[in-house]
C-alpha cells in the first residue's frame, strides 16, 4: 500500500495569501468608497487610476486575483490545489500591509522651514528669498502662520508698485502682511498634517496643478508653524515611499 500524501503540510502560504487578498479587497473597497459592487479586478483598475501604490502592483494584483480563484474555488476540504510560492506571498503581504497602514507624513524628516516676520518689509523678503533661494516664505506673528509670501506675489506687487510710478525705495518699507492675499492660500497650498497620508500629499498635486506646495503642520490646521514644505519636486521622493 503507498504511502499516504499529506495536502496540507504546506498551507500556510496559501492561508497567508486569501488573508491578504481580503484585506487588500476590504482597502480598495474603502478606497473606491463603494462606489458599485465590483469584483476585484475592476476595483484594482480603477483604483489604479488615482492611487500610486495599486497602480504600482496593479498587474501584480490582477496576477494574484486569478491566482486566489483557483485555491478557492478548484481547492477541496482536504486539499489546496495551488500554493502560492513564498516571494509572491510575501508581495501581496507587503501591499496588504502598504494600503492597511500606508506611510504618513510623519515619516519624513521636519525641516527648517524659513519663515519671516509679519512686520518684516518687502525688502527684507526680497533678501530672504536671495539668501535661501526659498521661493515660498511662510510669514508669522507671535508663532501663528497669516500666510504665504511666495516670489510671484513680490514681484507682481513690486510691478505694480512700478507701473504707478511709486518710489520703489519707499514701496519696498511695506510690510510683508500687507501684501498677503487670503485667496493665495487656498488657491496655490494646501495644509496637511504629519498623521495624513503621503498619498494624500500626492493627491493634492494633482488634484490642483496650480498647487505650489502642501504645508505640513504638526495638527494640520491653518495658522500653525509649518514643520514641512513639499513642492512638486518632492513628489518622486513620495512615490519611492509608496513602493518601499
Amino acid at each position: 500500500m503507498g504511502k499516504k500524501i499529506c495536502y496540507n503540510v504546506r498551507m500556510s502560504n496559501a492561508v497567508e495569501f486569501i488573508s491578504a487578498y481580503n484585506t487588500i479587497d476590504s482597502r480598495l473597497r474603502a478606497i473606491y468608497r463603494g462606489k458599485g459592487n465590483l469584483q476585484f479586478s475592476d476595483l484594482v483598475r480603477r483604483c489604479a487610476e488615482f492611487n500610486k501604490t495599486v497602480r504600482r502592483y496593479e498587474d501584480d494584483l490582477l496576477l494574484c486575483a486569478r491566482l486566489r480563484n483557483v485555491i478557492v474555488h478548484e481547492s477541496k476540504k482536504d486539499r489546496i490545489i495551488a500554493e502560492p510560492c513564498d516571494d509572491l506571498t510575501r508581495l501581496i503581504c507587503h501591499v496588504a500591509e502598504l494600503l492597511s497602514s500606508p506611510p504618513k507624513l510623519s515619516a519624513l524628516k521636519d525641516k527648517n522651514v524659513t519663515g519671516i516676520d509679519a512686520d518684516a518689509t518687502l525688502a527684507d523678503a526680497l533678501v530672504r528669498i536671495a539668501q535661501t533661494n526659498y521661493s515660498n516664505l511662510p510669514v508669522y506673528r507671535e508663532g501663528r502662520m497669516l500666510g504665504i509670501l511666495n516670489n510671484r506675489r513680490v514681484v507682481r506687487v513690486v510691478g505694480q508698485a512700478l507701473e504707478r510710478g511709486e518710489d520703489i525705495d519707499e514701496f519696498l518699507k511695506t510690510l510683508c502682511v500687507d501684501v498677503l492675499h487670503e485667496e493665495d492660500m487656498f488657491r496655490f497650498y494646501k495644509v496637511l498634517g504629519k498623521e495624513n497620508t503621503v498619498q494624500e500629499a500626492i493627491d493634492a498635486f494633482e488634484e490642483n496643478r496650480k498647487l505650489l506646495a502642501v504645508l505640513v503642520t504638526a495638527s494640520g490646521y491653518v495658522g500653525d508653524k509649518i514643520v514641512n514644505l513639499l513642492t512638486s519636486a518632492d513628489i518622486p521622493l513620495l512615490i519611492r515611499m509608496l513602493e518601499e
